[in-house]
C-alpha cells in the first residue's frame, strides 16, 4: 500500500490509501468517480487516457494514465475532461471550455473515446501558446506536432485539426 495526495480540478485528494499497482486510470474511474479519461489500448500508445499535469514553473504537459501508476501523480496538480467545462454553484455545466466548444462545433467525433485525450492535449497547447505565440504560417504544423501521438478509430483526424486550427487563430495573442 502507498499513501497519495494529489488535486484534481481543483480539490485536494487524499491522502488516500491505495495498492502500489493500482493505475491511474483506475483511480480515476474507482476512486474518484471521474470516467471522462477513457482507457483505449492500455499499453501508451492511443493517449485516450492522458491528463493533464500541472508543472510548479505554471506550464503543463500530458501524462497516460493507463501506463503509470498512481503513486506516479502524489505531489502533483491534475486537470481532467471533467475539470475543463465552467459549472455554476449547483456544479451543472454553464459553458464548455473554447476547446471543448470547438469539437463540438466541428463535429470532431463520432464514438468519443480519444475525445478527453484530444481535448486534454489541444487544452494543454493553447495554453503554451497564450505564453510563446507562432506565427500564423506555423498553426497547423504546430498542431501536427501536438495531436500526431492521439489515435482516433473512427472519424479520422481531419475534424479535430481543424477545429484546433480555427480555434488557435480566432483566439487573439495566440499567433503573431
Amino acid at each position: 500500500m502507498i499513501t497519495v495526495t494529489m488535486t484534481i480540478n481543483g480539490n485536494v485528494v487524499g491522502p488516500v490509501d491505495v495498492d502500489e499497482s493500482v493505475k491511474m486510470i483506475d483511480f480515476l474511474h474507482e476512486y474518484r468517480g471521474l470516467t471522462g479519461t477513457k482507457f483505449g489500448c492500455g499499453i501508451g500508445v492511443c493517449h485516450a487516457c492522458s491528463i493533464i499535469v500541472d508543472d510548479a514553473d505554471g506550464g503543463s504537459h500530458t501524462e497516460r494514465t493507463c501506463i503509470n501508476g498512481v503513486g506516479n501523480f502524489n505531489g502533483k496538480k491534475l486537470r481532467t475532461v471533467e475539470g475543463h467545462a465552467k459549472r455554476n454553484l449547483m456544479g451543472q455545466i454553464t459553458a464548455l471550455s473554447p476547446v471543448q466548444q470547438t469539437f463540438v462545433d466541428h463535429f470532431s467525433f463520432q464514438c468519443g473515446w480519444c475525445t478527453s485525450g484530444f481535448v486534454n492535449e489541444s487544452t494543454v497547447l493553447v495554453e503554451q501558446l497564450t505564453k510563446q505565440p507562432v506565427d500564423k504560417d506555423q498553426v497547423e504544423d504546430v498542431i501536427e506536432n501536438a495531436l500526431k501521438k492521439h489515435i482516433c478509430r473512427c472519424s479520422g483526424y481531419r475534424k479535430y485539426y481543424v477545429g484546433l486550427r480555427d480555434l488557435v487563430l480566432s483566439q487573439p495573442g495566440l499567433v503573431k
